[in-house]
């Protein structure tokens, strides 16, 4: 996690349901808002933690919560999503054809090819605790 010169992160761990995708988002505006984020990078932070959030909620089986935590640093805000669910790097899915027919894709794999056009970057780790880690990094600047 980088340093944040004002302590200005974010650490949130909320129960693994649809209503705490929503408490996180208010959370993440409320923070982006104190740390004068600009609208259009909070936007983009925000659909990114809401797509990565709500896949943990959606797909995890056996998951009990998600953590988030938020940091800027600099030009850059760092965003790290963790879960207890079963190891699985959504990273490693190919992204889906959008040139093909939608009757002729596999379904899935929009939110991260989203979060992939969306970060400067994108990285998934097993941590030693036993938890799914997707980190990544937006540019700060509108």
């Amino acid at each position: 996690m980088p340093d944040s010169p004002d302590g200005g992160i974010l650490r949130l761990s909320l129960p693994l349901s649809a209503e705490s995708v929503g408490v996180l988002l208010d959370r993440l505006e409320a923070w982006a808002e104190t740390h004068e984020i600009p609208m259009t990078v909070a936007s983009r932070m925000n659909l990114v933690a809401e797509e990565i959030a709500a896949n943990v909620v959606m797909h995890a089986a056996g998951a009990t919560f998600f953590a988030v935590t938020a940091a800027r640093a600099g030009d850059e805000i760092w965003l790290a999503v963790e879960d207890d669910g079963p190891a699985y790097d959504p990273l490693s899915r190919a992204e889906p054809d959008t040139d093909a027919a939608l009757e002729d894709r596999d379904p899935g794999g929009l939110g991260v090819m989203l979060v992939r056009r969306l970060c400067a970057t994108a990285r998934y780790e097993r941590t030693a605790e036993g938890r799914n880690r997707l980190e990544c990094t937006l540019a700060a600047g509108a």
